[in-house]
């Protein structure tokens, strides 16, 4: 029944993505303001593919860019979170070279960042920072990696360097009429078909360590419809923190408190 469901899904998947994505293609290169919004529409009827229920708390700021600071649980989380709104990502080069996936990554105008080419960071700082001084949405995955969806890793200060870079680099802070903003966003997976997960259930929806991403999303796909719980937090200014470690600390401890919150099922004060 769980492989039916699994070929049923990825079959449905299949048949809606690929005609859609040379439109996307036309809205990216032309730059249409349909680059941006498409994508979320998209990803919304791919939860409904899937089986995803949405649970919101909170929402992004429409009217400025914002810098998105999320925990990593699984590859689902690239379509959630496009679900919840109209986002990018930065993304590790890696993801740039994987079958089929690049080009969705591509088409949703991730930017991919070299972790081990340090002489990259300059123009990496500037292509993100002229995304959001633009009004994007841009999400950061802060822990560099994903964990087994029962906690928060710790935050790795150097992935905020492209936002609040070394002294002598351009940063937001730099432009006075900045009008750029952060807000975390904590996302767990907290149901399958209805019943809670619990802590021995949720690592079946992290991908995370050395799991195989194909055989991992077979399974996923056929576990059956998911509940995801995201809290997103209010809009603050990025002038407002004075390095990327003060951004980091404050980013990684609101996170780590809704996380908790949301696997225990508390609404948020």
């Amino acid at each position: 029944m769980k492989n039916a469901r699994a070929f049923l899904v990825l079959a449905t998947f299949f048949a809606f993505t690929v005609p859609l994505m040379p439109l996307q293609h036309l809205f990216v290169r032309t730059g249409s303001r349909f680059a941006r919004s498409f994508p979320h529409w998209y990803h919304r009827q791919v939860c409904k593919i899937v089986g995803v229920r949405l649970c919101v708390d909170g929402e992004l700021a429409r009217q400025n860019g914002v810098l998105v600071v999320s925990n990593h649980v699984s590859w689902l989380d690239i379509t959630v979170l496009s679900a919840v709104a109209p986002v990018s990502f930065v993304a590790k080069n890696e993801v740039s070279t994987w079958p089929f996936v690049k080009w969705l990554a591509k088409l949703q105008r991730s930017v991919f960042v070299d972790r081990e080419r340090r002489t990259q960071t300059s123009t990496k700082v500037t292509e993100i920072l002229d995304r959001l001084e633009a009004g994007d949405h841009v999400v950061i995955f802060a822990e560099g990696t994903s964990s087994d969806g029962n906690g928060v890793l710790p935050f790795r200060t150097a992935l905020f360097a492209a936002v609040k870079p070394p002294s002598g680099a351009p940063s937001a802070g730099d432009n006075a009429d900045s009008d750029v903003a952060v807000q975390t966003l904590a996302l767990t997976y907290t149901r399958a078909y209805g019943l809670p997960l619990g802590r021995r259930g949720r690592p079946q929806v992290a991908w995370y360590g050395d799991m195989d991403l194909a055989s991992h999303a077979w399974r996923l796909l056929g576990l059956g419809p998911l509940e995801a719980n995201i809290r997103i937090g209010p809009p603050v200014p990025l002038d407002d923190f004075a390095d990327r470690k003060a951004l980091a600390r404050y980013t990684e401890d609101k996170i780590r408190s809704d996380v908790v919150e949301l696997l225990r099922g508390r609404p948020a004060e």
